[in-house]
């Protein structure tokens, strides 16, 4: 497996322990909707480095595209998951303006993205699922604090 695509089992429980303290942290101080901003960012950079990855080398996967939910070449998944990251990333941006239509569609990506990685999780386990613990946190923190965010604009 290539080095810079790999997420060891140690690494995914370091990378949502730490997303799950900032989450804490920002929530006590009250910067809850932040968050949401920060991590779509975030799953928009690993959904395109996910898609990288099944674009560069398709053998860098668990189960070859036989034994995924959804049985498409390795190039389809890559090209789904760049596609999802420049989304987020876009979206992300919108949130920062306080975009009430980034909000919606911040949400929507959010479902969207967990969706994808929930059929793309015998591919790549630990990857996919911290993605998909990202996605739940994006959808509390805009659905459950979005007013704040507008407040805050």
């Amino acid at each position: 497996k290539s080095a810079f695509f790999s997420l060891e089992f140690n690494e995914a429980i370091g990378v949502m322990i730490g997303a799950i303290i900032a989450a804490v942290i920002l929530f006590a101080i009250g910067l809850i909707p932040v968050v949401g901003q920060l991590i779509l960012a975030v799953i928009g950079v690993l959904q395109i480095m996910q898609g990288l990855a099944a674009l560069i080398d398709d053998g860098f996967y668990v189960v070859r595209e036989s034994g995924l939910v959804v049985s498409v070449d390795y190039s389809v998944w890559g090209w789904t998951h760049m596609l999802l990251g420049v989304v987020a990333i876009v979206v992300a941006a919108g949130l920062l303006a306080g975009n009430t239509v980034a909000r919606i569609a911040g949400v929507i990506l959010a479902m969207v993205s967990a969706i994808v990685n929930l059929a793309f999780l015998p591919a790549y386990p630990w990857w996919s699922t911290v993605v998909i613990v990202f996605d739940v946190l994006v959808i509390y923190a805009l659905t459950a604090h979005g007013r704040e965010m507008k407040q805050r604009h």
